[in-house]
């Protein structure tokens, strides 16, 4: 029995409607050869992530430097989709760029894009994996901009901004701002080491964000004899404990 190969089902990236365009003429010349559909096309990050929630892609062409969240960011936050598509980045980057991909075996495409490279690229896509987060978190010292929380089968951007404190509890980080709270499956360890300059660690569990200490408070614990400092976040009415190992920090803020 035939099995029929479904077409690769395509988004594409960009904030230039023209290089848009470009793309999608590129595509509809590889249908010819190649089994494909074009499923969407967004004008940045934040709109690629709405639709691709409600429409699967196995492939998201993207380019990288793109307003609101450029294209490694928007990568990121697709792997946690439960079907991740397969990204090919189309760039305009120097070299010293374009090897930091070669050596990380990340596909790409330099433009103006070649009929001959999409192509290849593509027939590739079929058989690739996507790449994960910690591989595409290397390619730029810039932290991300949002937090992503698949929930309801959607992706909900929470922008780090916006974030109180960071909470281990078992497998998953709480993640509070004033509104609402979220729970993210990530390593305290590794958000503590991306956004070093935003948050400070209070405990094992837990770190929160610099600009928001409002003060620090001795606390009384019915279950321990001893009282133990805690720190106020604003518009939070919750204490959170600090740590006798990080005490320092109380010194270190009320000297600012």
């Amino acid at each position: 029995m035939t099995t029929v190969e479904l077409p690769l089902a395509v988004f594409v990236v960009d904030d230039e409607p023209p290089a848009r365009n470009r793309l999608r003429d590129l595509l509809d010349d590889c249908a010819d050869q190649l089994p494909l559909e074009i499923v969407g096309e967004a004008g940045n990050g934040v709109e690629a992530l709405d639709k691709l929630s409600a429409v699967h892609a196995d492939v998201v062409l993207t380019d990288i430097r793109m307003p609101q969240m450029d294209g490694i960011e928007l990568a990121q936050h697709l792997n946690k989709l439960p079907r991740p598509p397969v990204i090919i980045f189309t760039t305009a980057y120097d070299s010293y760029a374009v090897t930091a991909f070669e050596q990380r075996a990340i596909d790409y495409l330099l433009k103006p894009v070649r009929l001959g490279r999409l192509f290849d690229a593509l027939t590739r896509a079929r058989a690739a994996v996507p790449v994960r987060s910690e591989v595409l978190q290397e390619l730029t010292p810039e932290p991300r901009k949002h937090l992503s929380i698949f929930e309801r089968g959607k992706i909900v951007l929470v922008p780090v901004e916006q974030v109180l404190f960071l909470r281990a509890e078992q497998k998953y980080v709480t993640v509070r701002t004033s509104a609402h709270e979220y729970l993210l499956e990530e390593s305290l360890v590794a958000l503590e080491k991306e956004f070093a300059a935003r948050f400070v660690r209070i405990h094992r569990n837990c770190l929160v964000a610099k600009g928001e200490i409002e003060g620090f408070e001795k606390v009384n614990d019915e279950d321990i004899s001893e009282a133990h400092w805690a720190v106020k976040l604003k518009g939070l009415e919750e204490l959170l404990p600090i740590s006798r190992r990080q005490q320092s920090i109380i010194k270190q803020f009320k000297g600012r």
